[in-house]
């Protein structure tokens, strides 16, 4: 891939441990396709039994693409979105 990488960013480790149901929703993205970010930056929000929780990035580099738009259903451990990475 020339030199650059693909991460995917889900939500497994950010998943609160107590939760009992495994799909919510994708409340807000802070970023959009083509966006910049660094390592920790928060990038989107999703809710589990009425918690909302961030959801970081794991590596610094160029979110493309997002997978699930605002107010999409997914599943603990399914791909939000993508960061291409050097």
């Amino acid at each position: 891939m020339n030199g650059t990488d693909r991460v995917s960013i889900d939500t497994a480790d950010v998943w609160p441990e107590d939760a009992e149901d495994d799909e919510r929703l994708v409340v807000n993205w802070f970023v959009s396709k083509g966006s910049q970010v660094e390592a920790g930056n928060s990038i989107c929000e999703f809710q589990v039994e009425r918690v909302d929780v961030d959801v970081p990035s794991p590596v610094a580099g160029t979110i493309d693409p997002i997978v699930l738009e605002e107010n999409a259903a997914f599943e603990r451990g399914d791909t939000l979105a993508y960061i291409s990475h050097e």
